[in-house]
């Protein structure tokens, strides 16, 4: 049957064709059976401008989180220069004023005299007698040295007497103290925050508190009051070791009597140079006392918090004494001449 042919309907209706004829010109593009170009190019607005409106969201989030902060630009290394010496200074001086409220601490907690003197003996024999050995050790040594380096320094230039002129001066005013402040800064200063250290970790500072004792009278002031006293009487026996240990090696190695090197001993010889000696150990044992027993009481972290603290004890108990050499130094020895 043509195409063109019409379909009659058994009702008796009129006919309809089944297709229209061609009239020649393209058919029209629509929805289903081709491509639109409006929707094409909807579709084209739309792909360009969905990563456009991520951006504005993202852009808008970060705004709200932060408020007047749009984007954070990187920090220039000025920034971070100043940042950082900023931060330094400022835990420096934290450090220096918690370390004088613990100061102020320890002098209040001196009142409570029925805590702290029971541990006092024990104290002082642990921390002063068994530090003798070390003490004596060093000084034996120091004056058989001081001895050859006078000799060697003058020669024939002055008398002979002068080598027991310069290690007394040398071992009173100067070695005996550092030198042995130095030694009993490691045995000392270590053992105070390693023992201190380990009964913070293992809460037995929380238990003595719990039990109404005041760590800082029970614990603190004992050890600070036996350093302070027992640190001149070490240094007192180093002195004494260190200028007979210097009478011995002048007279077995070199060319000076016993007369001559305790000439020399006597002749330059004051009481201010003992006095001196005495006065900075006494202020070496304050300072490492209390620098150990600050690092143990603020220890943290277990058996590794322990080493480390004991090593900072030790680090910076080793420099305070040489800041307080210096001070006492230029307190004490300005302007002072022999006469």
């Amino acid at each position: 049957m043509n195409r063109n042919t019409l379909c009659l309907p058994r009702d008796g209706r009129q006919a309809r064709p089944l297709a229209r004829r061609s009239t020649g010109r393209p058919p029209a593009i629509t929805g289903g059976r081709g491509w639109n170009p409006r929707v094409v190019a909807s579709s084209l607005q739309m792909a360009l401008a969905f990563p456009l409106v991520l951006i504005v969201i993202a852009l808008m989030q970060d705004r709200i989180g932060n408020p007047g902060v749009l984007v954070s630009p990187p920090p220039s290394h000025l920034v971070v220069l100043v940042t950082t010496l900023g931060t330094g200074v400022r835990e420096s001086v934290e450090s220096v004023g918690t370390g004088a409220r613990f100061v102020r601490d320890v002098i209040v907690a001196m009142r409570d005299v029925n805590s702290w003197a029971p541990m006092f003996t024990l104290h002082a024999r642990t921390l002063g007698v068994g530090s003798l050995p070390i003490g004596i050790f060093i000084a034996i040594f120091t004056g058989i040295v001081l001895a050859l380096l006078a000799s060697y320094s003058v020669g024939d230039i002055v008398p002979p007497y002068f080598v027991g002129t310069l290690v007394q001066k040398t071992v009173t005013l100067e070695l005996a103290p550092v030198l042995t402040g130095l030694a009993l800064a490691g045995r000392v200063g270590a053992n105070i925050a390693a023992e201190l250290g380990t009964m913070r970790v293992t809460e037995q500072i929380d238990a003595l508190e719990t039990l109404t004792f005041d760590p800082m009278s029970y614990l603190v002031v004992p050890r600070v009051l036996a350093s302070a006293l027992m640190f001149p009487i070490v240094v007192g026996v180093a002195m004494l070791v260190g200028v007979a240990s210097g009478w011995l090696a002048a007279i077995g190695l070199l060319d000076v009597t016993t007369p001559q090197f305790l000439k020399g001993v006597r002749v330059f010889f004051v009481d201010f140079d003992v006095r001196y000696g005495l006065v900075k150990a006494a202020s070496f044992g304050a300072a490492v006392a209390l620098i150990g027993c600050r690092a143990g009481l603020t220890t943290a972290g277990g058996a590794q918090g322990v080493g480390r603290n004991a090593t900072r004890a030790v680090v910076i108990s080793a420099v305070m004494i040489l800041v307080l050499d210096a001070f006492w130094a230029v307190v004490w020895l300005t302007g002072r001449t022999l006469r």
